[in-house]
């Protein structure tokens, strides 16, 4: 059993078929707005109450020719009426809006799903484009699905004749007309869709708004009379067992940037946000932008070291300081961590992983700069390092992260990916008043003062803005000494600082929750070990697994380093640990290192999420062998 459930055929479209669950995917062209698509079937999907996981599959190429696979887009929903952990195994419904969209994405259709491809772009040019030497359409070559050929194009212009756009930009009205006939299949809501159309665009262009609501209204009615084609019809997919609240769609961008607010909310302190734009990291700078009135200055810097510089030196003067990049960005950075280790100030740092080495896969995902985090700069550098494991755990985490580096005067490293900062999911607001306060104590007393004497609970020093009268003090990149602050290059005194640097991250590990099992029993067979946007694949797949009386638990890591206290007893208690992540297996490494004992490594590096199956297979591999 995966995470979703195969289309079953239906008796006609006046009575829907139940579903459980189901994932559509939404494929095209850069320019066919299908991120927006994708984005707005979600809204209506969490609106009709279903547990949802997105995964925004972007392009690499930024303006790659028109038609081509290098410029295919996507966009995959699961929902639901049950707990949705991931965005799908395969999609039981394709939207192929042209034929590179149905070359790249055919095979990510489960078999006997339904693809759903718009005719109107299957010309010899398109076909070209797209690497085929003939129409697929006309063979069998698609047996594996059903498919459902539709002229998209020529009905979106029939439906927007009256609107006076020219040709092409009726055409850009295509995917409304698309997200129609999908929201008729899974009785969606049109109007709020209708709504933010008009919002979006009546006032500026209201030839357009009303072309793309009447395109959203025409493929609605189209599904309404696809009775003619064979096996067509409507589904039922019940809304979810949520618990009450109120509720918002979230991404990993939208997570870390409420997170930083409510944190600077928290600890009463203001928060300064400096950042260079990379991909996939850019949106919590974009989001943050809009919070200003939360006590958060944000500054687009014009580097990315420059970047790290700004929020260390706000750090110094008495602010929050936070930077943000992806692998390549953090590379760069890495001197300014060493300063902000040996200043021993507080610096939180998000790093949205891509794919790599250099400027790799800028749009796809991996989990391949953990070493980078934990051991990535010169000399004996310390930092912290946290994962949030979904795109709403980045909101828990960011204010974790502001917790530490402040109590501890550290800098932390929060590890997000590109799978958690494009995904969303439902995320129940919480009532920030009820969030725990977390008070910063700035050192205003002169008598007895030393700038590196430290607090004996978490070897701290204390915390003192510029210009306090009586506590003037240097800080800075060379050594210090251990208590006044003075320069000294002292054998033994160096010897004492990295002892110390090193102590206080460790310290924290006191401060974070015992490791705790997600599934499965606290001693068994075989445990598996993961990290970040693992979690929901992991997660459905031993839940599964348990279902069918498989011995397997599933223990999930949001503090990397230092590692929970308890963690080590807790891995002896298995035969075997199996640790999947999206590297070459550098928790496994890291594991090894720590505890000596035998791990193995399920490692994937495609750019692509963990599927439900691969770990299913994973363990009943190793539990047969």
């Amino acid at each position: 059993m995966n995470e979703t459930q195969t289309l079953s055929p239906g008796a006609g479209h006046a009575e829907r078929t139940p579903l459980e669950s189901a994932v559509v995917r939404f494929a095209g062209d850069s320019g066919d707005g299908i991120q927006l698509t994708g984005g707005q079937f979600t809204v209506a999907s969490a609106l009709a109450g279903n547990d949802l996981a997105t995964f925004p599959d972007f392009p690499a190429e930024i303006r790659a020719p028109v038609g081509t696979t290098y410029g295919v887009s996507a966009f995959q929903i699961n929902f639901g009426g049950r707990q949705i952990n991931t965005s799908g195994d395969a999609a039981d419904v394709l939207v192929a809006f042209n034929p590179a969209a149905l070359k790249t994405n055919a095979k990510l259709v489960k078999r006997g799903g339904m693809i759903i491809v718009d005719t109107g772009n299957f010309g010899p040019r398109e076909l070209k484009k797209a690497g085929y030497d003939h129409n697929p359409l006309d063979d069998d070559s698609l047996g594996d699905w059903k498919i459902v050929p539709v002229d998209i194009s020529k009905l979106t212009l029939e439906a927007v004749a009256d609107s006076g756009l020219g040709k092409s930009d009726a055409l850009r009205c295509k995917n409304l007309w698309a997200l129609g006939l999908v929201y008729w299949m899974f009785g969606r809501d049109r109007a709020p869709t209708a709504q933010w159309i008009l919002q979006k665009f009546e006032k500026k262009e209201p030839a357009v708004a009303a072309a793309n609501v009447a395109a959203l209204n025409a493929g609605h009615a189209f599904g309404e009379t696809m009775e003619l084609l064979q096996g067509f019809h409507g589904y039922a997919v019940p809304a979810a067992d949520l618990p009450p609240g109120l509720y918002r769609t979230i991404t990993g961008g939208d997570g870390f940037a409420l997170g930083l607010a409510a944190a600077a909310q928290l600890t009463e302190t203001e928060m300064v946000f400096a950042s260079y734009p990379i991909t996939p990291a850019s949106p919590i700078l974009h989001h943050l932008v809009k919070l200003g009135a939360y006590g958060v200055t944000t500054h687009q810097a014009e580097d990315e070291i420059a970047a790290a510089c700004v929020a260390i030196g706000a750090s110094w003067a008495g602010a929050i300081g936070v930077t943000s990049s992806s692998g390549p960005g953090i590379a760069l950075k890495g001197e300014a961590l060493g300063l902000a280790v040996a200043a021993e100030l507080p610096l939180v740092v998000i790093n949205t992983q891509r794919a790599g080495p250099s400027t790799g896969m800028p749009t796809k995902t991996e989990q391949s700069d953990l070493f980078q985090a934990v051991w990535g700069r010169n000399g004996d550098t310390p930092l912290v390092v946290l994962a949030p494991q979904s795109p709403s755990d980045c909101f828990t985490m960011a204010i974790e992260a502001v917790r530490i580096a402040v109590k501890y005067m550290v800098p932390v490293m929060v590890l997000s990916d590109g799978y958690i900062a494009n995904a969303s999911e439902p995320w129940l607001i919480p009532d920030v008043d009820s969030l725990p306060h977390l008070p910063v104590a700035f050192r205003t007393e002169a008598e007895g003062y030393q700038p590196f004497a430290r607090d004996p609970q978490t070897l701290a020093r204390a915390w003192v803005k510029p210009g306090t009268p009586g506590l003037a003090h240097r800080i800075g990149g060379i050594e210090r000494d251990a208590l006044t602050g003075d320069i000294s290059y002292d054998p033994a005194n160096h010897q004492v600082m990295t002892d110390y640097r090193h102590a206080k991250v460790a310290r924290v590990a006191r401060d974070i929750p015992p490791q705790t099992i997600d599934q499965g029993p606290e001693r068994g067979r075989l445990a598996l070990v993961g990290w970040g946007s693992t979690y929901g694949p992991i997660r459905r797949a031993v839940s599964n697994l348990r279902a069918e009386g498989v011995e397997v638990s599933h223990i999930h890591l949001r503090n990397l380093w230092p590692l929970p206290e308890n963690l080590g007893d807790m891995l002896a208690g298995f035969d075997h640990v199996l640790v999947p992540e999206m590297n070459v297996g550098q928790l496994c490494t890291l594991l090894r290192a720590t505890y000596a004992k035998p791990f193995e490594s399920l490692s994937k590096v495609t750019g692509q999420p963990f599927k439900i199956a691969e770990i299913e297979a994973a363990v009943r591999s190793r539990l047969e062998a």
